[in-house]
């Protein structure tokens, strides 16, 4: 008995190539599910081809790579993950669908079969990691590929603490046990990959990279990536909670000036603590708002989160008024200068507990009922299989 292997492409007005790529991985033993993400009716007839090696299901309309991933997952979860007995060129071989092992690969050619089929065996031996096919991204490589992938590559490392070479590759293998948490990532377009990567890597999930073929044809001619809209949609994703952070310190740094001045001329003792008490109670309020509604769009309980965000807080006022008095006060540094080096050293600690203890087990609280509801709506879209 062998693991089920199961290759996902999402594909919008592909070219022929998508014809050979289905045909190469079904001789290899793959299950080859196409999702045609509204193509229209000038691509009818390639798909038609296509259903010769592979299961087709089609959107009506153009809805994004992140819908037709999400449609290919729920499929698959549905009508594909379990063990059956299957005919071969040889006679018959069972399948396993308790240990499948799926694949998404991009329907421009870019990705090879020898590196679908090694990242799926990599998969099928690490079932708790999402493993990339990582590409050199050397040599002659389109300007616009390079370029964003390595801004990518970095903003993605700072906002995670997670490195990873080729965060915009679209060939990933997992188990699919990872179906159902893939599918309540958000994201319906080229977002949907970047979120994916953030989610995993702050669930703890392992993230392995495997070296694989770079192909560019025609200059990647082929990509519907277009360079500002859909490289907005997945920076915006990252830079949320930073924006956030930044709001909540610009509030936080001016009430501590305009504090400090009006404390200084009043001739109040202590005025410096005072001060930044004051400041950071008012842009602790804002921060915990924002964050809860807009960055991590929590669902659950309002007192758990507040608690935990207080405690936080609390702790964070503590050592940010200690850090503070003795930059300012014992070492003697001007009071401004001291405030910003104190705000980034514990911007950092902030952001890391509420990413990853406050607001992320409020995400995973979300009812298994919510998660059946979003994938019965999906099907509905589904108009062939």
């Amino acid at each position: 008995m062998r693991n089920r292997m199961i290759a996902l492409i999402p594909a919008y007005e592909p070219d022929a190539k998508i014809i050979d790529l289905t045909k190469e991985l079904k001789d290899r033993r793959f299950d080859v599910v196409v999702v045609d993400d509204g193509s229209g009716p000038d691509y009818a007839d390639l798909f038609e081809r296509l259903t010769r090696d592979a299961t087709v299901l089609t959107h009506k309309e153009n809805r994004g790579k992140g819908a037709a991933l999400k449609t290919g997952l729920e499929y698959i979860g549905k009508y594909m993950a379990y063990t059956e007995s299957v005919l071969t060129g040889t006679g018959t071989e069972t399948v396993s669908g308790r240990d499948a092992v799926i694949v998404t690969a991009d329907a421009d050619g870019q990705h090879l079969p020898d590196d679908i089929e090694r990242v799926a065996e990599i998969a099928a031996a690490r079932p708790s990691a999402l493993v990339l096919g990582s590409r050199a991204l050397a040599g002659d490589i389109p300007a616009r590929s390079r370029f964003g992938n390595t801004v990518t590559r970095h903003v993605y490392s700072a906002a995670t603490g997670v490195k990873v070479h080729d965060t915009q590759t679209g060939l990933r293998a997992f188990h699919r046990s990872m179906i159902p948490r893939l599918l309540k990532i958000e994201g319906e377009r080229y977002e949907y990959e970047i979120n994916m990567l953030m989610q995993l890597a702050s669930e703890g999930v392992p993230i392995i990279e495997e070296r694989i073929e770079t192909v560019y044809e025609d200059n990647n001619s082929g990509s519907h990536f277009k360079t500002f809209r859909d490289s907005f949609r997945v920076y915006k994703e990252i830079l949320k909670f930073s924006a956030s952070s930044l709001a909540s310190f610009a509030i936080d740094y001016c009430m501590y000036a305009a504090l400090l001045a009006a404390t200084g001329a009043a001739g109040i003792a202590n005025g410096l603590i005072i001060s930044n008490i004051g400041a950071r109670l008012v842009s602790g309020a804002v921060n915990y708002t924002l964050n809860r509604r807009l960055v991590f769009r929590s669902r659950t309980g309002f007192a758990k989160s507040a608690a935990q965000y207080i405690l936080l807080a609390a702790f964070i006022l503590a050592g940010n008024t200690i850090v503070l008095s003795t930059l300012a006060g014992t070492l003697g540094m001007n009071s401004l200068l001291a405030k910003l080096i104190t705000e980034i050293i514990f911007f950092v600690i902030s952001w890391t507990v509420q990413k990853y203890v406050i607001f992320f087990k409020e995400t995973e609280g979300e009812g298994a009922a919510e998660a059946a509801g979003g994938l019965a709506a999906q099907k509905e879209q589904v108009d062939g299989q």
